[in-house]
């Protein structure tokens, strides 16, 4: 049953006449009269009745009268606790992110929330592939995810997006490569290496196939590893070389990163999250806190 339609059984009990009604909830009284016989359908005995002129309750329908007093605070008490959930700036707040990004944002974010007094967070890595990225906003209240340029788009109106950077990404080497003395290369220079590829599916993975076409040969793939200082060690060593994002790598003086002339190359990152997360006051106060510290 329509609580509203409860309501005004209610007020017809109270006030006696479907004019009084009418005159109190600001309506005609052929609409008090519609809505009741709505209501009317869907009981099983008569709610009202004649008694003159004038249309009464009967028993029936004083009996959920009374009950849709209880309806009616049922749902003003879930209406302020819903309200109350929203409006909490201190209510917990799960955030996820893919390794580099957790490695570069989830510390400061955790600091500055805490020094500010905001929510607290909850941190949590996902490393998935991009397709995988947009079914964690049912985990979680805010997802940090990566694509590239001709990356799909994320999916329409099930997702909020917000875009925080855009990172290039960068060849490095280890200091003593024998590229390492040029300032910028081309897809020849770097396609006659070994590499560190991503696993399949994975974001970078789009680059090194656009490295390989440009070079006109198969780029000879050694090591597959996704997470970027597992990467940088081993490109560090001399093993290969990899692409390394030009924000979240964390400074290695045995490290080079060169960008590429005649393919520049680099990532979206985006925070993805359901439409009615964001009317979360806590929610937003942790959004605003990413996007300053992304910003800075």
């Amino acid at each position: 049953m329509d609580p509203h339609h409860l309501r005004l059984l209610r007020e017809l009990g109270e006030r006696g006449s479907v004019a009084a009604v009418a005159r109190a909830l600001h309506i005609t009284p052929s609409a008090v009269s519609q809505q009741l016989n709505t209501l009317q359908r869907s009981a099983r005995v008569p709610l009202t009745e004649r008694s003159g002129r004038r249309l009464v309750l009967t028993d029936a329908g004083r009996a959920l009268a009374a009950a849709a007093v209880d309806v009616m605070t049922a749902l003003d008490r879930a209406a302020r606790a819903v309200g109350d959930h929203l409006d909490d700036p201190a209510a917990p707040v799960t955030v996820a992110a893919f390794h580099s990004a957790g490695l570069t944002w989830f510390a400061p974010l955790i600091t500055r929330l805490a020094e500010a007094g905001g929510p607290p967070v909850r941190c949590c890595d996902e490393d998935v592939a991009h397709a995988g990225f947009p079914a964690l906003v049912g985990d979680y209240d805010l997802v940090l995810a990566h694509r590239l340029a001709h990356s799909p788009p994320w999916p329409a109106g099930r997702l909020t997006v917000v875009p925080l950077i855009h990172e290039p990404l960068y060849v490095a080497m280890s200091a003593d490569h024998p590229l390492a003395g040029l300032e910028r290369l081309t897809a020849a220079d770097v396609s006659t290496y070994p590499w560190i590829s991503v696993h399949t599916g994975f974001p970078l993975e789009g680059v090194l196939t656009a490295i390989a076409a440009a070079a006109g040969r198969p780029l000879d793939i050694t090591h597959r590893i996704n997470e970027f200082t597992v990467a940088g060690s081993v490109v560090a060593a001399g093993a290969a070389l990899a692409l390394l994002p030009g924000r979240t790598t964390i400074p290695d003086p045995r490290l080079v990163l060169r960008p590429l002339a005649d393919l520049p190359a680099g990532r979206y990152i985006d925070v993805l999250t359901r439409p009615e997360t964001l009317h979360r006051a806590a929610v937003r106060l942790v959004l605003d806190t990413l996007r300053e510290i992304a910003a800075g």
